[in-house]
């Protein structure tokens, strides 16, 4: 009976030490683990007289109740210290220490996007976000593409039960972007698109766009062609070669498609250009009035224009990659030829 009072008297004095999830359980393994202090007196009964085994072990029975309650309790306490701790600001994080170092590559994507944004900033860009599920009303109406409009059939689109969809297009940004500066602006928005596409070498149900708008005073196609030649220079540091062709967007007008010689023939021809030697790239064009004007805008004070790369298929221009399905295939031997190393 000594041994129970000493053991009992030795657990309160330990606890009152307890101050952190670490010494709660380095105490809870001392008396309740494998080869803890109350597994040991388990152990003796053996060596107890018959007629007072029971007696023995159910006093060993309420010792362990008693701990486990007070174990309990004080789980629940110290995790309650922990969150006042944190609320208080009491607990400081040292953001100056070094960081798990990762084991992997930078997705080719992951990379061009920074590269793309670094370029636009420097030129005075802002990057703003965009959403991914989007309402009818910011992915087709607010950029002139009303109901019954043809150019809906050209997005075959995942609708949600709830009337929402999967965003077929970075435009579904520009309104909200438009509302939030009610004026100048010279911003960018990459984002994950969707369509219902029928797969092949350029085509992608789940694709990347990057989109960017400059509105102001007096903007004109020049401001375009500046800016869009300024960038494909930096990224690809040298030239290249692009033509301007007409191209119908309801949200431009007028609208124009940029598109650069196939790296992968030369412009010869071959199955990723379809045999045209030029990659579709981007879609742009003077920002037509009615989107202005859904946005708050007054188009005879302002004009603007938008340009949308064709993400996917200026990282396979970059990487040298001829099909864009590897692009989401996860494919890490492939993907990992055009990575940033740890």
């Amino acid at each position: 009976m000594d041994e129970f009072s000493e053991l009992e008297n030795s657990f309160n004095q330990e606890v009152k030490n307890v101050d952190s999830p670490k010494s709660l359980d380095d105490l809870r393994v001392a008396y309740l683990g494998k080869k803890g202090k109350i597994t040991n007196l388990f152990a003796k009964i053996k060596e107890i007289a018959v007629e007072e085994r029971k007696a023995f072990g159910q006093k060993i029975n309420a010792i362990k109740d008693l701990i486990e309650n007070k174990l309990s309790e004080l789980k629940q306490k110290v995790e309650n210290d922990k969150i006042a701790k944190e609320i208080s600001g009491e607990e400081v994080i040292d953001i100056s220490l070094p960081t798990k170092k990762y084991h992997g590559s930078l997705h080719p994507r992951t990379i061009l996007q920074k590269e793309i944004e670094d370029v636009f900033v420097s030129m005075g860009f802002t990057v703003e976000d965009g959403n991914e599920i989007e309402t009818e009303y910011n992915n087709f109406d607010s950029v002139n593409v009303p109901k019954n409009h043809p150019a809906r059939d050209m997005q075959d689109t995942f609708w949600l039960d709830n009337g929402q969809l999967l965003k077929t297009q970075t435009s579904a940004a520009q309104n909200r972007i438009l509302r939030k500066y009610n004026g100048p602006l010279k911003a960018i928005f990459p984002g994950r698109c969707f369509r219902n596409e029928e797969l092949d070498r350029s085509h992608e149900n789940t694709f990347f766009q990057l989109e960017g708008m400059i509105v102001d005073k007096d903007v004109s196609v020049a401001n375009l062609i500046h800016f869009m030649k300024s960038m494909l220079s930096e990224i690809f540091k040298k030239d290249i070669a692009v033509r301007l062709r007409p191209g119908f967007f309801p949200f431009v007008e007028p609208g124009f498609e940029m598109d650069a010689t196939c790296t992968f023939c030369s412009g010869k021809g071959c199955p990723t250009c379809k045999g045209s030697g030029w990659l579709e790239l981007c879609p742009c064009g003077m920002i037509h009035p009615n989107v202005l004007i859904n946005a708050g805008i007054d188009p005879e004070k302002y004009s603007g224009c938008a340009f949308g790369l064709g993400f996917d298929r200026l990282v396979m221009l970059k990487t040298g990659l001829d099909d864009i399905r590897y692009l989401n295939s996860g494919n890490i031997k492939v993907l990992s030829q055009f990575g940033v190393k740890d």
